[in-house]
């Protein structure tokens, strides 16, 4: 039982609450560790710590910064299995998937905004023989960071690493159902050379992230989760002034027409409705099927999809892990459970897998829904667990117009062999992430963000980079100054 806390100025700290909560394997039921809740105290010392250590680190050059974010990633690499195996522990996925992605994918992030940092620049031009201006891209200050607990370090590591590379400070608050592994990338960033309060983190449930959007010494709110909860963090930014970084959910369309490739067309499909449990916002979970090759695909969907092993995440074979919660599973479950009352055919799944060592787990096998109908519940809202539903098309303006049929705007993807058809269609699809066969990659150097409730702004990519400095203008005037009063 070990007993991470808070991490303030440079080290670890009990909080002064005196609230704790506990935090459980999701796969096996067990208490992990004690976590402090963190209190206004709490807070209003990490503020100070930001402030001093954003002071050191906004006057370092671009280039030392880079360095040091640099030794991060070489730290973070070297302790890739380490981190991927505590993650597995607080989030229920597989390890196969913790090992390739979480921290590898994060780690390029940080990467990818050390080497970019040097380069951000502003402008000058002249405006006549006497004057020009100039700009400076300068950081915000303290930024608020609030994670998900599908990718507990990823998401922090997508966070800080803009944040740190403008010149900016941190505190990031991870969900508190996966406390963890945040706590090993402070020590990591600290250890590194980052200076002491630039990166601090705050524990706790939704109050935390209630007084740190209300804080009127942050200049940036960071956001990734629910899209309800979402609006409620941007409502209350705006009492402050924040800028606001909304990552938020969806229910996106994979569409895949006559012509696709069978079998790269379902194991699209399953990647995007299986990994990581279904537990992705960017997941495709309606997936349109032209009417031509339906029954092909349903029939090699059902058979792959049984043989995926759904087990202990710990376990390198495993495909499908936990859910994250008792609560959690219990959602996804009765959703489940409307969709069979709804009209559709289960065509596979729709359990709770409890076999021997699973049971005090929150394990579901990979369900699919055939026969769907745009206006069914579970086609419509996100279910954020292995459930897909698959839907019949006949033509590509129907498809089109049925796929954008939702309040959502995350992702898209697009499975044809006729490349002008993909990008005649994927340009008409209202979202701000789009794969052409293909589905799921989401490189560093790609920003990454929804259209309608699915966000506001962007996430990795150069531009987000200069969403975390602010512009001072200033005007050079070389001649005498002429007053218009006497």
């Amino acid at each position: 039982m070990t007993t991470p806390t808070l991490y303030i100025d440079g080290q670890l700290t009990s909080s002064t609450s005196g609230e704790t909560f506990t935090n459980y394997n999701p796969a096996t039921g067990k208490a992990i560790s004690q976590i402090g809740q963190a209190s206004q105290s709490d807070l209003n010392t990490a503020i100070e710590s930001a402030k001093q250590g954003f002071q050191i680190w906004s006057k370092m050059s671009a280039v030392e910064r880079s360095r040091i974010l640099l030794k991060a990633v070489e730290i973070l690499r070297a302790r890739n299995d380490e981190l991927a195996e505590l993650e597995v522990a607080d989030t229920g996925k597989p390890l196969q998937e913790a090992l390739e992605v979480d921290i590898v994918t994060g780690a390029d992030v940080i990467e990818y905004y050390a080497n970019l940092a040097p380069s951000l620049q502003g402008e000058q031009q002249p405006l006549n023989e006497q004057q020009f201006f100039y700009t400076r891209r300068e950081p915000l200050g303290i930024c608020a960071g609030i994670g998900a607990w599908n990718y507990p370090i990823q998401i922090a590591m997508w966070k800080s690493a803009p944040a740190l590379a403008a010149g900016n400070a941190m505190i990031f608050k991870p969900s508190e159902e996966t406390p963890l592994s945040v706590l090993k990338l402070a020590e990591i960033f600290t250890e590194a050379g980052v200076p002491d309060g630039v990166f601090n983190v705050l524990q706790g449930d939704y109050r935390v992230g209630q007084m740190l959007t209300a804080h009127p010494d942050i200049a940036k709110v960071s956001f990734t989760g629910e899209s309800g909860t979402g609006k409620a963090v941007m409502g209350d930014s705006a009492k402050t002034l924040k800028s606001v970084t909304m990552e938020l959910g969806g229910k996106s369309p994979l569409v895949i027409f006559d012509d696709a490739k069978l079998d790269q067309a379902v194991s699209a499909a399953m990647v995007a409705n299986f990994y990581t449990q279904g537990e992705v916002c960017t997941h495709g979970t309606r997936v349109f099927v032209h009417e031509a090759m339906y029954d092909d695909f349903i029939a090699q969907l059902k058979a792959r999809t049984e043989k995926m092993i759904v087990g202990d995440p710990m376990d390198i074979n495993t495909q499908v892990g936990s859910l994250i919660s008792k609560e959690h599973l219990g959602k996804v479950l009765s959703a489940i459970e409307a969709a069979k009352q709804s009209g559709a055919t289960l065509l596979t799944g729709g359990y709770q897998v409890t076999d021997k060592g699973l049971e005090n787990g929150n394990f579901v096998a990979p369900t699919v829904f055939i026969d769907c109908d745009d206006n069914m519940t579970h086609v419509q809202q996100e279910i954020f667990g292995p459930v897909m539903s698959v839907l019949k098309f006949s033509d590509e303006d129907e498809v089109i117009q049925r796929a954008n049929a939702t309040e959502f705007g995350l992702a898209a993807g697009i499975f044809t062999q006729n490349l002008s058809r993909a990008h005649r269609v994927i340009h008409q699809m209202l979202a701000g992430i789009c794969w052409i066969n293909t589905w799921g990659n989401s490189p560093a150097e790609m920003p990454v963000g929804g259209y309608k409730h699915s966000g506001i702004g962007r996430e990795n990519g150069a531009e987000t980079l200069h969403h975390y400095t602010q512009t001072k203008s200033v005007l050079v005037h070389l001649g005498d100054f002429e007053s218009p009063y006497a």
